[in-house]
């Protein structure tokens, strides 16, 4: 398995942003999380959806929203996992 973190990400109150990351291998299966490095008591701080283009028969490139749920800032990490690798 290959890990990483990818980017690291900043989002303001309620706010949502998108982010991309291209030319991963068609044939690997990633999953990605991200991770808040802002800590925030008391209730989630984000959530994000995956979208998927196949850019070519080989490549695909990642479409990552992510919304902060909270009142205040926060800053987050962009992690990837390889699970065939």
């Amino acid at each position: 398995m290959r890990i990483g973190t990818q980017f690291l990400g900043a989002l303001g109150a309620k706010q949502s942003g998108r982010w991309f990351t291209f030319q991963w291998p068609a044939d690997w299966h990633v999953i990605w999380h991200m991770m808040p490095t802002t800590p925030v008591q008391g209730a989630p701080e984000i959530e994000w959806d995956v979208e998927v283009e196949r850019a070519s028969t080989t490549h695909v490139t990642y479409w990552l929203t992510v919304r902060n749920l909270t009142s205040s800032q926060i800053n987050f990490e962009g992690r990837y996992a390889v699970l065939n690798q």
